[in-house]
């Protein structure tokens, strides 16, 4: 499959807007074109050993969850080692993609993977995703009626106002007068000034009314993810489950004030990685990620939330099967998808 073919449709398993505004996604290294992918390699980390490995494999894209180059390279060298995966990566032909917070936000991404080590339950995003795109343009909508005399004296000075859009007008009867209704879309700059324009006229001000222009939620998008269990289970068995889902023989636990390992855990929230800022002031019963501060861990605990930390990637790269069998599917069987055997966590029980 020709490379930017394979990236339209990886975007369109996972749209790159729905990512954070932070991160840094999407196609990050590109060979020359023409490019063709017959392998697709998956890894959580692009490391250099899994560089090397890439390479071995014939890999002709690496889709690396986390994305390698993330703040900017002031040059390409061989000193640092994400420039040497630039430079391995090039000399190789081998293109690099990273869909991270994308892949967190999607109904069949990490998140909901994770979920899954709970146990039957049903889950809702923490913060939900609005639509990437909308056919609204600007953050407010403005609509006043006005009769011949005012009308193009308003409407000239209107347009002179920088960051209006779809401007629109149409006949319209107010109070059994023939008048024209004016519409239109403005930012948060503009529409102080058409508020001020529009003053200038009582009659046309009192026949003003504002919207607040919102996109639309998506379902079942958004960070992190609020879990309500089918039937409440201790937290010791909940231990023995996520412990079971991530293949992992240690887990670290932090027990609840006035909680136990036998109290029963009905709600629980999660997210996949760095999960403090994502899972903060959360009503739950139990906080499930990879790492938190040790401050934001000690809140927690003091608001009788239990919280099970795996390390970062551990939360993350047990998807990664998941991942080469649904992009299967929607690649339609046409490269070949193979996943990291030398991909793992840094940290390790000593």
């Amino acid at each position: 499959m020709n490379l930017r073919q394979l990236v339209s449709a990886l975007n369109d398993f996972a749209a790159p807007a729905l990512a954070e505004s932070w991160d840094n996604v999407g196609l990050l290294v590109e060979p020359s074109p023409p490019h063709t992918v017959n392998t697709l390699f998956l890894t959580n980390d692009l490391t250099e050993e899994v560089m090397e490995e890439a390479v071995q494999k014939k890999a002709d894209l690496v889709l690396s969850y986390h994305p390698p180059i993330f703040t900017p390279l002031k040059r390409v060298t061989c000193k640092t080692w994400k420039e040497r995966l630039v430079v391995r990566a090039l000399e190789n032909r081998i293109g690099i993609y990273s869909p991270h917070t994308a892949y967190d936000a999607i109904p069949h991404g990490v998140n909901n993977w994770l979920a899954k080590g709970l146990g039957a339950c049903t889950s809702v995003p923490l913060h939900p995703s609005t639509a990437p795109s909308s056919p609204a343009e600007g953050t407010h909508r403005v609509e006043f009626s006005a009769d011949a005399e005012h009308l193009d004296a308003v409407l000239s000075k209107i347009k002179d106002i920088p960051e209006i859009s779809c401007l629109t007008t149409l006949p319209a009867r107010v109070e059994g007068e023939e008048q024209t209704r004016v519409s239109l879309n403005c930012s948060q700059k503009a529409l102080l000034e058409v508020v001020a324009l529009l003053s200038q006229n009582s009659l046309l001000y009192h026949r003003t009314e504002i919207l607040l222009l919102q996109k639309p939620l998506l379902p079942h998008t958004g960070m992190g993810r609020l879990c309500t269990l089918s039937e409440p289970v201790s937290l010791s068995d909940i231990i023995e489950r996520i412990k079971g889902h991530l293949q992992l023989p240690h887990v670290r636990v932090a027990v609840g004030a006035g909680r136990t390992l036998e109290s029963p855990v009905k709600k629980a929230a999660l997210c996949a990685g760095s999960g403090s800022s994502v899972l903060k002031g959360t009503e739950a019963d139990l906080y499930l990620t990879g790492e938190m501060s040790h401050h934001d861990v000690l809140d927690a605990v003091a608001n009788g939330i239990s919280v099970i930390l795996c390390e970062h990637s551990n939360t993350e790269r047990g998807f990664l099967s998941e991942l080469r069998n649904a992009l299967a599917i929607h690649l339609q069987n046409k490269i070949n998808i193979i996943v990291s055997e030398k991909d793992r966590d840094p940290l390790q029980v000593a």
